[in-house]
């Protein structure tokens, strides 16, 4: 079916608010996936925060035009494109799904994300899901905190506790020669 200009300017006007308020982007190849395969990744990705959508490549460039964002390479949108909006605040769970998923069928790749205001390469996008998220990051951070606190607490108790063990060992051998 094809859309009438007026459709299509409507189309590039609604993908580019979503495109406003989505936090990141990722480009992917995904010629030769079946329709159930494309189907099992939407539902991966939506506990994410992200949805996967096939749209005309000259829609998304306009839409993305219409969202202040600049197209940096002209390969990103050649070919048949998928992408994933992520509208949560951590691309890293996207980024996995999405390697994940490419492990799985080979035919999906990483062409290309804008992360954090900044475009990305695959290898880069691979990078990023290599990376642990943002729970996990913080959780490897309080437990560094926690165990550097906790030794400098055992460290600066050390010495109170030898005071105290040498002041029994004392007493102990006081009360061994007042009865012998």
């Amino acid at each position: 079916m094809k859309l009438t200009k007026a459709q299509k300017i409507e189309k590039s006007k609604t993908l580019s608010e979503r495109l406003k308020a989505a936090q990141h982007l990722f480009f992917t190849e995904y010629q030769g996936l079946k329709f159930h395969d494309l189907q099992a990744l939407r539902t991966r990705l939506k506990p994410a925060g992200a949805r996967f959508a096939i749209i005309k490549n000259s829609l998304v460039r306009h839409a993305l035009g219409g969202a202040g964002v600049s197209v940096s390479e002209a390969a990103i949108l050649k070919g048949p494109v998928g992408m994933a909006v992520v509208e949560g605040e951590d691309p890293v769970v996207a980024a996995k799904t999405l390697a994940t998923f490419g492990k799985e069928f080979p035919k999906l790749k990483i062409k290309a994300a804008f992360v954090e205001k900044r475009w990305m390469k695959g290898a880069e996008c691979a990078a990023l899901a290599a990376l642990g998220s943002k729970s996990e990051v913080v959780g490897r951070l309080a437990s560094a905190l926690y165990c550097s606190v906790s030794q400098a607490a055992s460290v600066l108790q050390a010495p109170i506790r030898d005071f105290v063990l040498v002041l029994k060992a004392l007493e102990e051998k006081k009360k061994g020669s007042a009865a012998a």
